[in-house]
């Protein structure tokens, strides 16, 4: 009976027993990972009679709710509910009620047993009976709520969505346009300006300067909101908050009160002055300093804006009232979490997260919690504030790009997921699975698997939740930007959850309800008239790469990983018109770092390969791709014959730098990202995946000044190329 049992639950819940590897072999996944895993969603597999109580309960709650939390329909599909009742009440004649979001009430009337009999239960000698409904209504886009009502009494309520078929498109794309653009992190931006990180006013002259040399575009790392109390945990994909914005970037000198004597006297203190120097000069970005400092000024300007301000019943004040209600829930959380995440810093305490809190703070909606809130109220507004101020200068970035006619302007990165001990998770742990962590199965890249820290949402509790925490997602991150890219695109269908203390390898995957989740991410990118692009790479089922297409959600191409069997590189006129192409990656060598082999050199010395015959056989493997790749890019007339065909005499040279990425314009793929560092022909890479400590991820800048690299005569006549070529390819 427990087996069964398992089997049963096993499949109800999405854990999946079978699938196909990286290498195309078929893999099966081990029943006692299985059981872990259902360990891990709360069920007690290692107690039969609680099990089966659970499960029991869990049958019993559906069926006593006569509506689902939620039904999401595309606007060509019909409209159909379920509605479960007592069989005695199915001859009932009912009213399904719809408030839509625009306030118009629209009813219906229905007889349940008239509609279609899809099952039947029984509880405790009570037969339920679950029917299909029709409902003949027009409804427009949005997000709507649905009442069964007998009577004039409301016995169930549901949220009703209606999506669009696929994603927003731009008008230019739409046309047959293929543009290109610049990719960047943006804490590694240098200008003469900054307090040594890249920041919105850098993001702003940016935009400006590619949009004038043709780009249309301008793609960001993931900007959440990381963890001011603990600033070097620096890695823009493990964030705290992904709702919510990365105070570290915004320009302090750019904010009403920076002139203020109170400021200025902290700001032109030399000691002060002594550590932000040092800070710009740095070749790589000192979180901490650079944290400190901002700190110190923003306070001082916050209690001028306050005083002056946020206490009166001013514009201003109206502003970010309504700016703290829209944020809600989310950033009450977020703003309480970093006060107290510092109060506890400041006393010493262990902090890193809330799994280390004192007990009476590990839980947002606990009572000390609140009453801390209370009494730090001040510092809890100064927290709230930082994101409006952060949240400004980020729509004026977006403006920028706007009014230089960008056909998609700025894009945004969405990461796979939040941290442990994060905001996000303290304030809906029941959301969230803390017991595992998101990660990846053995691979090429990772022959081992990864495991990335991040705990996996539970497919069951989003759909109790109406799906909710992914709307509030969608929403906050296509807010003012162009288009939006997914980081591993693949969570929307199923994620691969590792059981704490488990190796990579002993994972499995969790499905997700992709129709649903891809329905709403259609409603938000119209909404926002944001496009999509999915980070499809790794182990990537096809129906996946064959749903997003027709969900109108961008592919991600890669000029690397683009390789036929006999080890020739695709033409990029072969990769899909419906995707983004790029040359490499933040999680990859630049393309000076690619052909010196510096990665491979700097793996070496981080001690990444067991043996050296595996590093020799790569650096034999990488010798066979780069003479493939001059063979490509000779056979497309993409670089000069001037550069030999002997790979044995070809260095990174700047004529085969700006021929690679001339022979990406040339694509048929709609968009084109380049990365700044290759512009630069930098050679160190922003990230080396697989460590933590052992090499300065997320924190290595630009080799030069913004103002410096729109100033090269020969960068213009690259920009002025790419231009030309993506022109012609759209012909």
């Amino acid at each position: 009976m427990t087996a069964s049992l398992i089997d049963h639950l096993v499949t109800c819940c999405g854990i999946e027993s079978n699938y196909t590897d990286a290498w195309g072999k078929p893999t099966t996944i081990d029943n006692s990972t299985k059981q872990k895993l259902l360990q891990v969603m709360g069920y007690q597999v290692d107690k039969p009679e609680l099990l089966e109580k659970q499960l029991e309960d869990s049958t019993h709650k559906t069926w006593l709710s006569p509506l689902n939390p939620v039904q999401v329909v595309r606007n060509n599909q019909s409209l159909q509910i379920v509605v479960r009742l007592p069989i005695e009440l199915v001859t009932d004649n009912y009213l399904a009620k719809v408030t839509t979001e625009q306030g118009e009430v629209i009813a219906y009337e229905f007889s349940p047993i008239d509609g279609q009999l899809a099952n039947v239960c029984h509880i405790q000698d009570v037969e339920f009976q679950e029917y299909i409904i029709d409902l003949p209504l027009a409804l427009p886009l949005g997000y709507h709520s649905l009442a069964l009502v007998i009577d004039d009494d409301e016995l169930a309520t549901m949220r009703l969505i209606m999506a669009p078929v696929a994603c927003f498109k731009p008008k230019a794309l739409l046309e047959g346009q293929k543009v290109w653009g610049l990719s960047v992190q943006l804490y590694c931006l240098k200008s003469d300006s900054n307090w040594g990180v890249g920041d919105f006013t850098d993001l702003s002259y940016l935009v400006e300067k590619a949009a004038a040399q043709g780009a249309h575009f301008i793609g960001l790392n993931p900007i959440h909101a990381l963890y001011p109390a603990n600033p070097d945990i620096c890695s823009p994909y493990g964030p705290s908050s992904r709702r919510w914005l990365n105070f570290i970037y915004i320009d302090v000198t750019a904010l009403d009160g920076y002139e203020q004597t109170s400021v200025q006297n902290i700001v032109n203190h030399l000691d002060f002055q002594q550590q932000l120097t040092a800070a710009r000069e740095s070749e790589q970005v000192d979180y901490k300093t650079v944290t400190e400092l901002k700190l110190k000024a923003l306070e001082s300007i916050f209690e001028y804006q306050n005083k002056k301000h946020l206490s009166s019943n001013s514009k201003i004040n109206k502003a970010f009232k309504s700016f703290v209600a829209d944020g809600g829930d989310s950033l009450q959380t977020l703003a309480v979490y970093d006060a107290l995440q510092e109060h506890l810093a400041s006393q010493g305490k262990e902090n890193w997260g809330w799994p280390v809190f004192p007990t009476e703070f590990s839980d947002y909606t606990s009572p000390k919690v609140k009453t801390f809130a209370k009494k730090h109220a001040l510092r809890v507004k100064f927290y709230s504030w930082l994101q409006w101020q952060a949240a400004l200068q980020f729509e004026k970035a977006n403006d920028v790009a706007m009014n230089n006619e960008m056909h998609v302007g700025l894009y945004r990165d969405l990461a796979v997921g939040v941290s442990e001990g994060s905001a996000e998770v303290w304030g809906n742990k029941a959301l969230y699975c803390t017991t595992a962590s998101v990660g990846a199965p053995p691979d090429v890249l990772g022959p081992l698997g990864q495991t990335w820290g991040l705990p996996p949402m539970d497919p069951e509790v989003l759909y109790q939740q109406q799906y909710q925490p992914i709307i509030d997602l969608f929403n906050a991150n296509m807010h003012a930007t162009g288009a939006l890219r997914i980081d591993h695109v693949m969570a929307l269908l199923r994620l691969w959850w590792v059981p704490k203390g488990e190796s990579a390898k002993a994972g499995g995957y969790v499905y997700y309800p992709v129709d649903d989740l891809l329905a709403i991410l259609a409603l938000e990118s119209h909404r926002h008239q944001s496009m999509v692009i999915g980070e499809d790479l790794g182990t990537v089922p096809e129906e996946i790469r064959a749903k997003l297409a027709d969900n109108g959600v961008y592919s991600y191409r890669v000029f690397f990983f683009e390789q036929a069997k006999d080890g020739g590189f695709y033409s990029p006129k072969h990769y899909p018109t419906q995707s983004m192409s790029t040359l490499t990656t933040h999680d990859m060598p630049t393309l000076s770092g690619f052909w010196h082999c510096h990665d491979l050199q700097l793996g070496k010395e981080l001690g990444l390969y067991p043996t050296e015959d595996i590093l020799q056989d790569l650096y034999a493997s990488r010798h066979e791709n780069k003479q493939a790749i001059l063979d490509t890019l000779h056979g497309h007339n993409s670089i000069s014959d001037e550069i030999s065909c002997d790979v044995n005499y070809v260095g990174m040279s700047q004529s085969l730098n700006h021929g690679m990425q001339l022979h990406m314009a040339a694509g048929s793929s709609e968009l084109l990202s380049l990365q700044l560092e290759d512009w630069l022909q930098m050679d160190k890479p922003v990230n080396v995946p697989g460590t933590f400590n052992e090499y300065p991820n997320w924190r290595r800048k630009l080799t030069r000044n913004l103002q410096d690299i729109f100033t090269d005569a020969s960068l213009d006549q690259l920009a002025a190329n790419l231009t030309e070529v993506r022109k012609k390819a759209s012909e």
